[in-house]
């Protein structure tokens, strides 16, 4: 059974545009209160910890979802603008029976979007989903709500005593040695004007670092505006500009990480794998000597695994795909190439700015560049671009399927082509990798093409 509002992320969508509208909100919370109660033990009274990015529509969501869990008789704690990684760990922390984070991640101010995750910090897994889609879809609430005096209570609990920022700040600085500091290193950190605009700079400081500071002035609308990991061109600028060591670049939700070496050159998910992986070998903490990557892992990173030894295992895009995987078999290592890191010694999804602490770490250890940290692998040359749709997807179109068996067959041996819609928005992405950039250009644009005149004759 397909999840039909759900993605790989969650809910996502144009904000106050179906699904992501104020109703549907309000329906997602009473939906998930539903199926929180049917399995929780006790007679407790369920606890719902709600986070959110900077974008403007989060107030309205927010409120939405706020109202839907105090009407079926739940208390809601609100934290402010935080990153999804802390809404993970503070529902632990708090022992929550479910956190909220209202983001669209990497997309857009004009998108937003709802992610779920059970009260022991992992996304909610598929079957759940389904059960809560299955309760909007029935939208018969009112035999289920709460009596007047058992209606939940709502409480902002970004300030003392409860202190989120601090509480999330002292568990990344845990997960370093004790007593390390980042003193004498320079650092830009580009924060996307998203949830991490005040602790990205301000654990820097914290452990002494120089720090350079970008996108730490968001206005709702300017999340992910030309900053950030989806965007690091005015990172990678101003790295080479101040002289420093190494550039820091979150995602609108700061679970994604990319970095810039001191030369200004951008390092993508892979190579971080790669360096995380090649030092929790050395130590011997690489649970069964195993990286969980995707299929949009570069190949030259599963030839270098193979070269150090190191079990290589691919999983369908997606970070609950990974982590899934790593918590099947008890691996503690696992990402993606577009940033997203789980480091599950430490944390149950991906998390930028705990990943950067530890590259940083290495680098201070190293006393050399990142540059030479960060280069563990040659990548073989890939492209990947976006075919954007309205309508069906053109990748049931005969002709599309064609173009791609065509393709694959010619890349057989010297290649590979990956062709698959975005669980996040309505863009096919076609990626290509080989030996030579012409081959794999070509390949590409023929399906994109095909895809796009196939568009246009729908």
């Amino acid at each position: 059974m397909t999840r039909k509002y759900f993605g790989t992320d969650g809910i996502r969508g144009q904000a106050n545009k179906f699904p992501v509208t104020a109703e549907m909100a309000l329906h997602v919370a009473m939906a998930t209160a539903s199926v929180l109660r049917g399995e929780s033990a006790g007679n407790h009274k369920p606890r719902i910890l709600i986070g959110k990015d900077t974008r403007l529509s989060c107030y309205m969501l927010e409120q939405a979802l706020t109202a839907g869990f105090l009407s079926m008789g739940m208390d809601v704690l609100l934290t402010g603008p935080i990153p999804t990684p802390a809404v993970a760990m503070l529902t632990r922390s708090l022992r929550a029976d479910a956190g909220i984070m209202i983001s669209a991640s990497h997309n857009k101010y004009s998108d937003n979007g709802i992610k779920i995750f059970a009260g022991d910090g992992y996304k909610l897994p598929d079957d759940i989903e389904q059960k809560i889609e299955a309760l909007i879809d029935a939208n018969n609430f009112e035999a289920k709500l709460a009596a007047p005096e058992d209606l939940g209570k709502a409480a902002r609990i970004d300030d003392a005593p409860f202190g989120v920022l601090g509480r999330y700040m002292e568990f990344l600085k845990s997960s370093l040695p004790k007593g390390t500091n980042f003193r004498g290193l320079k650092v830009v950190v580009d924060a996307a004007n998203g949830a991490a605009y005040k602790i990205a700079p301000q654990i820097l400081w914290e452990l002494e670092a120089e720090v350079i500071s970008i996108g730490i002035s968001p206005n709702g609308k300017n999340i992910n505006d030309n900053l950030g990991a989806t965007a690091t061109e005015a990172l990678q600028k101003r790295v080479v500009e101040e002289g420093a060591d190494i550039g820091i670049a979150l995602d609108g939700d700061a679970d994604r990480l990319i970095l810039v070496n001191e030369k200004g050159a951008r390092i993508d998910g892979d190579q971080i794998l790669a360096v995380m992986a090649t030092h929790m070998q050395a130590q011997g903490t690489l649970k069964d000597n195993t990286l969980v990557a995707t299929v949009m892992s570069n190949l030259g990173l599963e030839k270098y695994c193979a070269a150090k030894d190191i079990n290589f295992i691919r999983t369908p895009v997606g970070d609950r795909y990974v982590v899934e995987e790593m918590r099947k078999h008890g691996f503690n290592l696992g990402g993606e190439q577009s940033g997203h890191m789980i480091l599950s010694d430490y944390g149950t999804t991906g998390d930028g700015l705990l990943t950067a602490l530890q590259i940083l770490d290495l680098l201070k250890k190293s006393a050399g560049k990142s540059s030479v940290l960060l280069n563990v692998f040659q990548p073989l040359p890939q492209l990947l671009k976006n075919v954007h749709y309205e309508g069906a997807n053109p990748m049931d179109h005969a002709d599309v399927k064609a173009v791609i068996d065509k393709i694959k067959a010619e890349l057989a041996h010297n290649g590979r082509i990956l062709v698959r819609p975005s669980g996040t928005e309505p863009v096919i992405r076609v990626m290509a990798e080989g030996e030579s950039h012409e081959i794999i250009e070509k390949a590409v644009d023929k399906i994109c093409d095909v895809m796009i005149a196939v568009g246009k004759g729908a």
